[in-house]
């Protein structure tokens, strides 16, 4: 079977098991998400939810965070682990915004990275979900580690992984393409222990960590 053949069966698949896929974190603006997505880093979607289920109440715009004090968003944001660092780059993210975007989180990618604390990844999971926007695949830990397993991309720098998907996955699937991926390596393609009885590609899986 070759990558394009994996891929089909791949998506449809996915579409399968997870027809709806979206992610894991609560957020009802493209400004949420973006912060929500800078909180997860090293931390649970789960954990970033009940940092977030506070935390959007009490702010809600970039001059909001910008207005407090350093100690207090810090203290707010503390649960999701590596909170100085992660306070800092929501702080320089949300000046950026509203000195060169209104305020407002643009819907470019190009336009997105320019953001501190803010990659590839996080543009393309930002503007896929809340805006629509397909400009990119978010390639995660999960998406890296099932299309590696799986054999569809031979590279280990996500960049090159990216673009090699992005070759292989039309355009208007990008967004749903990570999500479902996502979910996938979560609950079945697993780090440690791959739950390879449940998956529909243990036949042509190439994977030496196959736990059949």
């Amino acid at each position: 079977m070759d990558t394009k053949d994996k891929i089909k069966v791949m998506l449809d698949s996915l579409q399968a098991f997870y027809p709806a896929a979206s992610l894991e974190l609560n957020y009802s603006s493209a400004f949420e998400l973006l912060i929500a997505v800078i909180l997860s880093a090293q931390c649970t979607d789960a954990r970033v939810n009940q940092v977030t289920q506070i935390l959007f109440k009490k702010y809600k715009s970039p001059q909001d965070y910008i207005e407090v004090d350093l100690e207090e968003l810090e203290n707010d944001i503390r649960p999701s682990g590596f909170y100085r660092n992660k306070a800092k780059l929501i702080r320089g993210c949300c000046e950026t915004l509203i000195r060169d975007y209104e305020s407002e989180v643009p819907v470019n990618i190009q336009d997105m990275i320019s953001l501190p604390g803010v990659g590839r990844k996080t543009a393309a999971m930002v503007l896929g979900n809340a805006s629509a926007v397909q400009q990119g695949i978010a390639v995660d830990t999960h998406v890296k580690r099932v299309v590696q397993r799986l054999g569809i991309s031979p590279h280990v720098e996500v960049d090159k992984i990216e673009q090699n998907l992005m070759r292989l996955v039309h355009p208007e699937k990008w967004t749903f393409f990570s999500n479902a991926t996502i979910l996938f390596g979560r609950n079945i393609c697993q780090s440690r222990k791959p739950r390879c009885s449940e998956c529909p590609f243990k036949d042509w899986c190439p994977s030496p960590d196959k736990t059949i």
